[in-house]
């Protein structure tokens, strides 16, 4: 049996949904290991790996098998990507470009070398943050800096305004993806964006005001159930 690194589903995810991974055509309790890789935006390496040993079968399941080391221990299905990190300690893994993926390179290695060298099989996935008719629209009205995300369908749908990014800037991925599970999701920006203030000490409480009048007032959106999430 020819070895093999299967993803299901595959080839492509989104970043929330989990994954089956499942190593095949190994030799009984053969020691390898397992690392997965991703470049982010900025070109900045992201690395996980783990240390695993093959079933009686030759077959190694991520769902069943604990991890012996490395980035994690014991049994984590999706730990070689809850556990992704950059070498620069600074640095945090966040997507900037909703509308495209992030390719994550997953390789098995022969043995548990800590520097392994032979690949024995490789799978590159796409993880993205769109789903499957969900809308990506910008928003400018009035002062409101955002991006507003719908579900696929009529609606209406309960709606949230998602804070996130407390470094500035308008942060889309949490929201992408929240709308891919039926929200009405705002992505909006309050400072360090665009025209919008530079320091949060200079922000007006009124400016979140319009935001949820936005909210409230879209005929795909719920009126009853606008609500603020930082």
């Amino acid at each position: 049996m020819a070895m093999s690194l299967r993803l299901s589903p595959g080839p492509h995810s989104l970043w929330d949904e989990p994954l089956v991974i499942s190593v095949h055509g190994l030799a009984p309790a053969q020691p390898v290991t397992l690392r997965a890789s991703l470049r982010d935006e900025k070109r900045e390496l992201f690395q996980a790996s783990a240390r695993y040993q093959a079933d009686a079968g030759g077959q190694l399941d991520l769902a069943r098998a604990p991890a012996l080391g490395g980035s994690y221990s014991g049994v984590e299905p999706m730990g070689l990507f809850r556990t992704l990190r950059s070498e620069t300690p600074s640095e945090r893994l966040v997507k900037r470009d909703v509308q495209t993926p992030f390719l994550v390179d997953l390789k098995v290695y022969e043995g548990h070398d800590p520097q392994p060298t032979k690949v024995l099989a490789q799978v590159v996935h796409e993880r993205g943050f769109l789903g499957p008719g969900v809308k990506r629209i910008p928003v400018r009205e009035g002062s409101v800096r955002a991006t507003l995300f719908l579900p696929p369908g009529a609606g209406p749908f309960p709606g949230i305004i998602d804070l996130h990014g407390t470094g500035g800037g308008l942060c889309e991925y949490r929201a992408s993806l929240l709308a891919g599970h039926g929200f009405a999701v705002l992505a909006l920006a309050y400072f360090r964006f665009e025209d919008l203030p530079k320091e949060l000490t200079d922000l007006h409480l009124g400016y979140f005001e319009e935001a949820l009048d936005y909210m409230l007032q879209h005929p795909e959106e719920s009126p009853t159930s606008g609500s603020c999430h930082p």
